[in-house]
């Protein structure tokens, strides 16, 4: 790989990374604008929509060089640790225990 070549690797994966800050930013939108609008008769859409924050967060990590694995671990470092402080969302509804649940089967 000649020193032009890597420079255009370069300027694709901030292009990319911009792309996909982007791409984030009008799906939260998104959400915001189903939530607003009332999520009854569109679970579909809110589905689809929280499966893209998701997608794109992950591959987001990837470009700037942090592993998919990397990534689940905190989330499981940070379910525990909420579970562990009884943070609000799992004391008012059990939340991070069935998410932490969910992984646990899905892991095996």
């Amino acid at each position: 790989m000649n020193l032009g070549d890597h420079h255009i690797d370069i300027t694709k994966n901030i292009k990319t990374i911009e792309w996909l800050k982007s791409e984030l930013l009008m799906t939260i939108a998104s959400l915001y604008e189903i939530l607003l609008k009332g999520a009854k008769g569109s679970q579909d859409l809110l589905i689809d929509v929280l499966a893209n924050i998701i997608m794109v967060t992950y591959i987001l990590g990837k470009r700037l060089g942090i592993p998919f694995t990397r990534i689940d671990m905190r989330i499981e470092d940070k379910i525990k640790l909420g579970i562990l402080e009884k943070h609000k969302i799992e004391d008012w509804h059990g939340d991070l225990s069935s998410l932490k649940q969910y992984m646990d089967k899905n892991r095996s």
